[in-house]
C-alpha cells in the first residue's frame, strides 16, 4: 500500500497499521534525528516522540504532500527541540550559515568480503560517521537527507523549509568539507595502512625458504646424475 492509503486507513480506525509506516520510515527518521543530535541525547527517545506527534496530528497530513517529507519535518522539529532542552546549541543556527562551494566526494568501494576487508569496511564506516558528525549543522542535516538517505532536492527543501538552490549549495559545501576532513584523517592513517604483520611475514618466509630448499635439492640431484660413472 502507498503511504497515503495507510494514513487513510489509520484515520478510519485501523491504528495498528501505523506500525507499517514506522517500519517503512525508521531508517530515514533515525538518520534525520541523528544528524541533528549527533552524540547528544537518545535518538530512539526522540524518534518515539516524533512518531507520537505524527500519529496525534495525522489528521493534519495533506495528501498532496509526501508522507515521508511531512514525517521528516516532524522528526526535525522534535530533534531540534531536544537539543534546545539539553542546552547544547552550536554557535551557528541550523537555518543560517555562510554558504560556499566545494568538490564532490568520490565513491569509495571495497573488494571482496574476507575478514580483513570487512574490518577495513567497518573502519571506513566509522571514519565517515565521525566526519559527517563534524560537519556544521546546516550542512550535516542536508548531507544526511540527500546523500545518505537519498531524498530528492525538493523533498529535502520541503522538510527543512529551504529553497532548492539553498539545498544544492549546502550539499555542495558539505561534500567539500567532508572530503577535506576525510583526506586529513586518511593522510594521518596512511602510514599505518597495509601493515605486513608478523604472522603473514612468517608464512611468506617459510614458503619461500621451502621452495628454495626444494630447488636446491633438485639442482643437487641433477648435478649428481651428471657426474655419476
Amino acid at each position: 500500500m502507498e503511504d497515503a492509503e495507510i494514513v487513510r486507513r489509520v484515520r478510519a480506525g485501523e491504528p495498528a497499521l501505523f506500525e507499517v509506516l514506522m517500519r517503512r520510515h525508521n531508517q530515514r527518521v533515525y538518520r534525520t534525528v541523528r544528524a541533528v543530535l549527533r552524540d547528544l541525547g537518545d535518538p530512539e527517545e526522540v524518534m518515539q516522540q516524533a512518531y507520537v506527534n505524527a500519529y496525534t496530528h495525522l489528521h493534519q497530513f495533506e495528501e498532496r504532500a509526501q508522507f515521508s517529507t511531512w514525517l521528516t519535518r516532524i522528526a526535525l522539529n522534535e530533534a531540534l527541540g531536544e537539543r534546545r532542552r539539553l542546552g547544547r546549541r552550536d554557535h551557528v543556527p541550523i537555518d543560517s550559515q555562510q554558504e560556499g562551494s566545494g568538490a564532490v566526494v568520490e565513491t569509495l568501494t571495497t573488494r571482496g568480503a574476507d575478514p580483513e576487508r570487512q574490518a577495513y569496511s567497518h573502519e571506513l564506516g566509522t571514519l565517515l560517521e565521525d566526519a559527517i558528525d563534524s560537519l556544521p549543522d546546516p550542512y550535516r542535516v542536508v548531507f544526511m537527507l540527500r546523500d545518505v538517505e537519498g531524498m530528492s532536492t525538493k523533498e529535502t527543501g520541503d522538510g527543512l523549509q529551504l529553497g532548492e538552490e539553498a539545498v544544492k549549495t549546502r550539499l555542495h559545501r558539505a561534500r567539500a568539507l567532508l572530503r577535506r576532513r576525510i583526506t586529513e584523517r586518511v593522510g594521518l592513517a596512511a602510514a599505518e595502512s597495509f601493515q605486513f604483520h608478523a604472522s603473514r611475514c612468517d608464512r611468506v618466509v617459510a614458503g619461500v625458504m621451502a621452495r628454495i630448499h626444494a630447488r636446491s635439492l633438485g639442482h643437487q640431484r641433477e648435478t649428481d646424475r651428471q657426474y655419476m660413472p
